[in-house]
């Protein structure tokens, strides 16, 4: 029978709470709409507090609760559940000295590199990885409380939103190797220094990192130069990818059907290897996750043979062909989000695609970009017409920017928001067509993109 991942004296030892009945878990869960059996149950203070769903965790089949007042179902009791749950953390961590730990951060492509590294992890043994994007003050160490005893290597996302919370997270994880994708003009509103703002934000990924640690950064960054001095003012062993990597340098992309041919130099070492995506940023990220898996004791044969195996993400160039009157068209899922060095990827990535239709965006609104963000949208209009894109269709009151500053040929349509837009692109689609939707989450770019995929359900009925 498996281990356990946690008894109640356990918790209790980790967190300083008292066992009120005794019980073991194998999960942990924060969310009483998702807890499986056999989970902890936290019961944080939220919206609405915990404790008002133990009863119903526990009829799910939740082994136990973590609270800070007295139930009736078997529970460990804390002072302070948030607390007990950090604690809970750094004890799956101290008794996993064995596991090599990475964590991956910055201003685009940090899920999916992400993702990637943990497929790599995964092939080379027992593994642990964040869960979605569980990359903040409450995902890191919930993912960390998750972590088995035996784990071997793991991997974190590490997200942040404004200046001095990346710094606790670091320290959390005392990761043995970190990753900075890239920094761009993201969160701008809470940086009064604008972007250098940001990149220091990003460098406090090094706070954390174990003596030695790796810091693999982005050489094409215009921030590197800095990144790269407080990663070695941390101790870091700098491993640097891109078109200017030293370590790992990116000499071509090329795209092939439903994927590409990544052409590199490895530590000077020619090297070519096939991936299943089509994003031109996954020319560096690549790159990327393979110096992240070296950094985290992978093979480069299992690292290879993961990135080779490794599909788009939903929400992140997932892409699903549709079938509608007289044919089909392509949709290309970027709706999860959007700022503009996530944008001007895509759009690139769209215009270097062959097609027997037109080239079609719809695009929402890029949020949290300060005072500037008129500027951003605007300026998109020229990677639009370098991309070759024959229509736009835009929502939101930021994208009506773009709008203006586009030509009146490439106007497909214009709305207030997301769900009113969402009912004139189903109406423009035609055979061959291959449409990219793309926008930040609070713009609700994901119902122009579920509109567009549910006319291949309807198809299916």
């Amino acid at each position: 029978m498996p281990e356990a991942l946690w008894t109640a004296e356990e918790i209790a030892a980790a967190t300083g709470g008292q066992v009120a009945g005794d019980f073991a878990a194998n999960g942990v869960s924060i969310d009483s709409r998702t807890v499986e059996p056999g989970d902890l149950f936290v019961a944080l203070a939220g919206v609405r507090d915990g404790h008002e769903f133990v009863a119903q965790t526990a009829a799910k089949g939740a082994a136990g609760a973590l609270v800070s007042q007295a139930v009736e179902t078997p529970a460990v009791v804390v002072a302070d559940t948030f607390a007990a749950l950090e604690a809970l953390g750094v004890a799956a961590r101290e008794r996993a000295p064995q596991a090599r730990r990475g964590a991956v951060t910055g201003s685009v492509g940090k899920t999916s590199v992400t993702r990637a590294v943990e497929a790599g992890l995964r092939r080379a043994g027992k593994a642990h990885a964040s869960v979605k994007s569980y990359n903040n003050h409450i995902g890191v160490p919930l993912t960390l409380a998750r972590m088995p005893r035996d784990t071997e290597r793991a991997v974190f996302e590490v997200g942040m939103n404004h200046a001095d919370e990346i710094t606790p997270l670091s320290k959390f994880i005392r990761p043995h190797a970190v990753a900075i994708t890239t920094v761009g003009p993201v969160h701008l509103e809470n940086f009064a220094d604008g972007e250098i703002g940001v990149a220091r934000a990003k460098a406090e990924i090094f706070d954390g990192l174990e003596p030695g640690g790796v810091a693999v950064l982005n050489a094409d960054n215009q921030w590197f130069d800095l990144l790269k001095a407080e990663a070695e003012t941390a101790g870091a062993v700098v491993r640097s990818f891109g078109r200017d990597g030293t370590s790992a340098r990116l000499v071509d992309f090329v795209v092939e059907g439903a994927g590409a041919t990544v052409v590199a130099e490895l530590d000077g070492q020619a090297a070519s290897f096939p991936i299943r995506q089509t994003g031109v940023h996954w020319g560096p990220n690549s790159l990327c996750v393979l110096l992240m898996l070296e950094a985290l004791g992978v093979d480069r044969a299992t690292a290879l043979a993961a990135l080779a195996d490794f599909a788009p993400i939903e929400g992140r160039g997932a892409e699903q062909e549709i079938a509608i009157d007289g044919g089909a068209f392509t949709l290309v899922d970027e709706s999860y989000n959007a700022n503009p060095v996530s944008m001007q990827a895509a759009l690139a990535t769209l215009g270097a695609r062959k097609v027997a239709g037109r080239r079609i965006v719809a695009l929402t609104d890029m949020l949290e970009l300060g005072p500037d963000s008129p500027r951003f949208h605007a300026e998109l209009a020229d990677a639009i017409e370098k991309a070759g894109i024959d229509l736009v269709f835009c929502a939101g009151p930021l994208m009506m920017s773009l709008w203006n500053a586009l030509p009146q040929e490439r106007r497909g349509g214009y709305a207030d928001a997301a769900p009113a837009l969402a009912q004139q692109i189903v109406a423009a689609m035609q055979p061959g067509d291959v449409v990219m939707v793309k926008g930040s989450n609070g713009s609700r770019a994901g119902a122009v993109a579920a509109a567009l995929s549910a006319l291949g359900r309807r198809e299916q009925v």
